[in-house]
């Protein structure tokens, strides 16, 4: 098969920055105790801003960096756990407002990994003759499942939102790992607001809700097995996809993970034996987690750095809700 060419990048981040000190006014909390164990200095939140809007705004910066119209786009792919609408999918209120009229429109949920399993089905449609440009767009409106009560939860998610341009590539170096554990999809989970039918038997209400723990009105996370699992799958994905090249992860020139929360990069890292902490990039500082925007709302701000050469080796790591985790690496 052949590899992707990721031919240009954009992103979309809402509204001014909001710092940890905003957070004592509603939450027992203060910047010190959300830094030492996330990281997180800052994040944004929508202002009015829906989803889809983010979305249509990130990939208009990346058609503008490519130089190419939206008329060219034959495939829209949206990653998204936090769409506007039931129907229609973000994809196709992305393809409205930007102009890609002969595009395919499809919605991918895969939470915070979801811009990998993105990356993996672009380059599978790319290597079909009747698609030679994908648009890939991660974009996360988090804010709408916080509980902002919850302290341990609100201060690590924020919202936002990015886009790449994709073509195929001859020759060029791609392996990929996805996976999932649905049967622990219950530590992390937002349950979707439902009507139910005037018909509905009352005695059976709730009988098929298996989670032991679910947030009627927002996000649930049991933090401690979050961690557990994300410090376990991002070490051995990323090794795997490694492998599958024939390298190490120490070979790569670039890694680039989910923006969830420092202790968690700093222990895989440790489990990778990769002691050259340079060629990892983290904003999380600047944006928290922003669920599967995170990693191309990275690699933009690093390409509009000039910190991204042709050629060079990217790893990505992706993981959350389902749980989910995914890694690609790829050449630049």
């Amino acid at each position: 098969m052949k590899g992707i060419e990721i031919v240009s990048t954009g992103s979309y981040i809402p509204g001014e920055p909001i710092p940890n000190d905003r957070f004592t006014e509603i939450v027992e909390t203060s910047d010190e105790w959300i830094v030492t164990r996330t990281g997180i200095k800052a994040r944004h939140f929508s202002n009015g801003e829906p989803t889809w809007y983010m979305g249509a705004e990130a990939a208009k910066n990346a058609l503008e960096m490519a130089g190419i119209s939206a008329k060219e786009i034959d495939f829209v792919l949206v990653t998204c756990c936090t769409p506007d609408y039931y129907t229609p999918t973000v994809a196709c209120m992305v393809q409205r407002e930007i102009g890609a009229v002969n595009a395919g429109c499809m919605d991918i949920n895969c939470a915070c990994s979801g811009f990998v399993y993105g990356l993996d089905m672009a380059r599978r449609y790319l290597n079909f003759d009747d698609v030679k440009t994908v648009l890939l767009v991660s974009v996360e409106r988090l804010s709408q499942m916080i509980d902002f009560t919850d302290r341990s939860s609100c201060v690590l998610l924020g919202d936002g939102a990015a886009a790449c341009v994709l073509r195929a590539k001859e020759g060029g170096r791609f392996a990929s790992v996805l996976a999932a554990d649905g049967a622990a999809g219950g530590v992390l989970n937002a349950r979707h607001t439902r009507r139910e039918s005037p018909f509905l038997d009352e005695s059976k209400r709730g009988e098929y809700f298996d989670f032991p723990e679910v947030r009627w009105d927002a996000l649930y996370m049991d933090g401690k097995e979050v961690y557990k699992f994300a410090t376990r799958v991002f070490p051995e994905s990323i090794k795997e996809a490694c492998s599958r090249l024939g390298i190490t992860p120490n070979h790569l020139s670039h890694l680039v993970p989910h923006q969830a929360n420092y202790r968690i990069v700093a222990t895989a890292l440790k489990t990778m034996g990769i002691d050259d902490h340079s060629k990892v990039f983290l904003n999380l500082d600047k944006y928290g987690n922003t669920g599967s925007a995170s990693i191309p709302i990275a690699l933009d701000e690093m390409n509009r750095q000039g910190l991204l050469k042709r050629g060079e080796l990217v790893g990505v790591c992706g993981f959350g809700g389902g749980l989910t985790y995914a890694s690609a690496v790829f050449e630049w």
